[in-house]
Formats: C-alpha cells, sequence, structure tokens
C-alpha cells in the first residue's frame, strides 16, 4: 500500500568550490504526517556521490542498502558527533515537526536519500525520499525542500554493513 507522506526537509545548498574533505552542517527540518506518524521510529540520512548518474525513482523503490555499495556513500556527522555513512535519527513524538543537522563533505553532485524506518525489531524499511544536491560550499546556501516519503513498506533490511 502506497501512501505519500508529507516531509519538508530544508538544506542549504547552492554554489562554491570544489569539493574539498571540509564537512559543513546542513539544517534539516522534517515534518511528518501524524497519519503515519506511528509506524516511524527513526529516519536514516545517507548522501550518495554522482547524484546526477542515480535515478531518484528508483532508489525510493526499496532499501537503498539493496541498491548500493556503503563505498558509494559519503561520511556525514550528526550535531553530536556521531559520524558515518548512514545516520540515525529517531522520529518525533507523534510526529512533531523536528530539526537536524548533518555536516557533508563540500562538494557537487549529490543525491540525499531519507528512509523511514520502523520502530519494530528488526528494523523495517517503510519508504524514503530522494533529492538531487548539485552544490554543497562553505558559506551560506540555499533552502531545498524534499520530495515526500513514498510508504512503500518492503521485506528488505535497510542497515548497511559496516
Amino acid at each position: 500500500m502506497r501512501r505519500p507522506t508529507l516531509l519538508m526537509l530544508a538544506l542549504l545548498a547552492g554554489c562554491g568550490p570544489d569539493a574539498t574533505s571540509e564537512a559543513l552542517p546542513l539544517g534539516l527540518d522534517i515534518t511528518l504526517s501524524r497519519a503515519v506518524a506511528s509506524q516511524v521510529g527513526a529516519y536514516q540520512v545517507a548522501v550518495l556521490k554522482d547524484g546526477t548518474k542515480r535515478n531518484c525513482t528508483e532508489l525510493q523503490r526499496t532499501c537503498l542498502s539493496s541498491q548500493v555499495s556503503s563505498s558509494d556513500l559519503l561520511e556525514l556527522k550528526d550535531a553530536d558527533g556521531n559520524s558515518g555513512r548512514t545516520l540515525r535519527f529517531p522520529s518525533a513524538p507523534g510526529g512533531a515537526a523536528m530539526g537536524l543537522s548533518v555536516d557533508v563533505p563540500v562538494g557537487r553532485d549529490y543525491a540525499l536519500v531519507i528512509e523511514a524506518l520502523t520502530a519494530d525489531t528488526p528494523t523495517r524499511f517503510l519508504g524514503s525520499s530522494c533529492n538531487y544536491l548539485r552544490v554543497v560550499n562553505s558559506g551560506t546556501n540555499a533552502t531545498l525542500v524534499a520530495a515526500p516519503i513514498e510508504l512503500t513498506t518492503q521485506s528488505c533490511d535497510p542497515v548497511f554493513p559496516r
């Protein structure tokens, strides 16, 4: 069963220098429809290299972990200093709006994927949002509103091998 879920993502993106190893924070504001909020336990955020070579429609059909290797993902860091190729953030209680901060390396041509995951054990994939990031730079960046998450529950394992 497919149900659109409202997902708002404010992301700082703009133009600037070519890729460097410097990582800068991007603000993520997420709003989820209360109708499906009880199903979502967490969001998994990943940023893929070579974004324009990716088909976002295909990436949203099932778990990202079953479609790309972890070497295709950029190293990210959250506001608490946790780092990894994917970052997980617990959903806000009752579907309330929430803000996140993710450090993404300065560069060009990325695809940002946000997966909605169940609160169950083991974690299951509920759906995802995919957005192209043309440029992430070291200055102030323009805001990007994310595509809605399409709920397409799959039996795949969303966890990338560590």
